[in-house]
């Protein structure tokens, strides 16, 4: 049976809940007037916390990617459907995410069994062989994020760690957005070699 991992949305902080009016704004202006800037604003705000959230459900980096542009072309493409009565943008969003995400999964191709009473009922705790190879994935990682120049890690860990979009890594770490566009896609250029040279 196919086992589909729950997805939280990160946590809104308190600051947060004002921008409700600015994403309503920006979606509608995606819908009505197929609005580029308003749609590269809300890919900014919430690309990053989608893929994240996809890598927290172990999605690899690259399914974690696809997922997320998937679902900011789903954003684009049925800006229209948005319903403020039905909740806020970024309930909307991550649902688009959260079904993306699930889709994915009954897509991929499950093994029949043939004798039905030979099939024995795994656990659900992880196996010492799961658990194992998690570890060393893990380690792999933080191995190849250390590599990185700290001015790369910094932003890499704060959009991956803590969900923060572009533009408040820029004003947190007192960048031009530029910078931090820049820094992450060095650092994500420089992690794929480095975990290439882990292996």
């Amino acid at each position: 049976m196919l086992k589909v991992l729950r997805m939280e949305e990160p946590t809104e902080d308190p600051g947060q809940k004002t921008d409700q009016a600015q994403f309503e704004a920006l979606i509608s202006a995606v819908a009505v007037q197929r609005d580029k800037s308003a749609f590269e604003t809300l890919f900014v705000r919430f690309g990053p916390r989608i893929k994240g959230m996809m890598l927290g459900s172990g999605a690899s980096q690259d399914l974690a990617e696809d997922l997320m542009q998937e679902v900011m072309l789903t954003v684009w493409r049925k800006a229209a459907l948005y319903a403020p009565e039905r909740g806020t943008v970024s309930t909307w969003i991550f649902t688009i995410a959260r079904n993306a995400r699930i889709d994915r999964l009954r897509r991929q191709p499950v093994q029949p069994y043939v004798d039905v009473e030979t099939v024995s009922i795994a656990s659900d705790a992880p196996s010492a062989e799961a658990e194992m190879i998690t570890g060393q994935r893990g380690e792999l990682v933080r191995e190849a994020l250390q590599r990185l120049p700290k001015e790369q890690r910094d932003v890499i860990e704060l959009a991956f760690n803590q969900y923060m979009p572009q533009s408040e890594i820029a004003r947190k770490l007192d960048l031009p957005i530029g910078t931090v566009k820049s820094r992450t896609r060095l650092a994500y250029k420089k992690l794929k070699e480095n975990l290439e040279d882990l292996r």
